[in-house]
C-alpha cells in the first residue's frame, strides 16, 4: 500500500509540514511499555463481574431435580397439547373466537407441545429452549391483542398471559442455564 501524506498548515517559520521527513511506523520501534499494555487484558466490567459471581453460584441440575418453573412449564405444555388434541378429536375442528384453525395444524401443534412437555420433564435443553421460543410468540401475539382489546375481559386475559408468560420466561432462563447443554458428538 502506498503511504499517504496529509498537507498541514504552514508553521510559523514558513516551512510546510510536508518539507519535514515523516517517520513511518516501521522506522520507529515501539516502546517496551506499550507492548506490555497491548498484551494485558483490560479489567472486567462491573456487569461481567456480576455475571461471573452468578455463574459461580449455579450448580447443574441433578438427575431427579426439577425446579418449580420447569414443573409449571411442563404442566402448561401438557395441558395445552392435550386440550387442543382432545378438542380436535372430539369436535373435528378447532375454533376460538370465531376463527377456525385447520385440524392438521392443531394436531401438529399439539404433538409439538406434548413433545416439549415430555422433554422438559426429562430435563432436555432443546425442550426448554423450544418452549421458550413458543412462549415468546405467545407473549407477542397477546401483546398485540391487548392493544386491540375492546372489553375488560380481553384486557384481563391479555395482561395475565403477557405478565405470566414473561415471568415464566424469566424464571426458565436460570433453569436453562443449569441444564447442561448436550455435548457435541465426538468424531
Amino acid at each position: 500500500m502506498a503511504q499517504h501524506r496529509r498537507k498541514r498548515r504552514p508553521s510559523a517559520h514558513g516551512a510546510s509540514a510536508t518539507d519535514t521527513p515523516v517517520a513511518t511506523p516501521a522506522a520507529t520501534p515501539p516502546p517496551a511499555a506499550s507492548t506490555a499494555a497491548v498484551t494485558a487484558s483490560p479489567p472486567p466490567s462491573r456487569s461481567e463481574a456480576r455475571n461471573e459471581a452468578v455463574r459461580a453460584k449455579l450448580a447443574p441440575l441433578q438427575p431427579g431435580e426439577r425446579p418449580w418453573a420447569l414443573k409449571i412449564a411442563a404442566l402448561i405444555a401438557l395441558l395445552i397439547g392435550a386440550g387442543d388434541l382432545v378438542t380436535v378429536l372430539v369436535k373435528g375442528a378447532f375454533d376460538v373466537g370465531g376463527a377456525h384453525a385447520g385440524a392438521s395444524g392443531v394436531i401438529l401443534f399439539s404433538v409439538l407441545m406434548l413433545l416439549c412437555a415430555w422433554g422438559m420433564w426429562q430435563q432436555r435443553y432443546w425442550a426448554v429452549l423450544g418452549f421458550q421460543a413458543i412462549l415468546v410468540f405467545v407473549i407477542l401475539f397477546f401483546s398485540v391483542l391487548l392493544i386491540r382489546a375492546e372489553n375488560l375481559l380481553a384486557v384481563v386475559a391479555g395482561v395475565v398471559v403477557v405478565g405470566g408468560g414473561g415471568w415464566l420466561f424469566y424464571k426458565l432462563v436460570r433453569v436453562l442455564s443449569r441444564i447442561q447443554m448436550p455435548k457435541p458428538p465426538s468424531r
